[in-house]
């Protein structure tokens, strides 16, 4: 758990990491440009920013792009691909005029919760029945 950051919200204490993977449309090596993956990097930095999801790594290869990222629960996963792939693709088409009308990316993708260590969680909720008088909290939330 070293390395794992909280977040707060008014309402909730949350820790929603997300592995994200999608590709172009039209595959092969479109993203290969530096040029491109540049602006594609600054673009995503942006969109990111402006909707509140950290950003923790990425990689965006010749024919994919892998992001690491939180999502706030106020936002369902299916929203917060939709925006970074949706705006990620209007930016870099009008930045470069590089690519076909349409849109710039595949419909689907690939993700994978990234969560806490599940022997944690588990060992947690076995152990309630010991610790109900003593009010233990979860290991990865800081004191009250």
């Amino acid at each position: 758990m070293a390395n794992r950051r909280v977040y707060q919200l008014s309402h909730c204490t949350y820790v929603c990491q997300y592995h994200l993977v999608w590709t172009p449309k039209y595959r092969g090596k479109v993203l290969e440009d530096k040029y491109i993956k540049q602006k594609l990097k600054r673009i995503s930095k942006l969109i990111c920013e402006w909707k509140g999801f950290p950003i923790h790594a990425w990689h965006i290869g010749d024919e994919h792009i892998h992001l690491f990222i939180t999502i706030p629960p106020k936002y369902s996963v299916s929203y917060a691909v939709a925006i970074i792939k949706g705006k990620s693709s209007a930016w870099l088409k009008k930045q470069t005029k590089k690519f076909p009308k349409g849109t710039l990316w595949n419909r689907g993708y690939f993700i994978s919760t990234v969560g806490i260590n599940e022997l944690v969680v588990k060992r947690y909720v076995e152990n309630q029945r010991h610790h109900q008088k003593e009010q233990v909290p979860l290991p990865f939330f800081p004191q009250a």
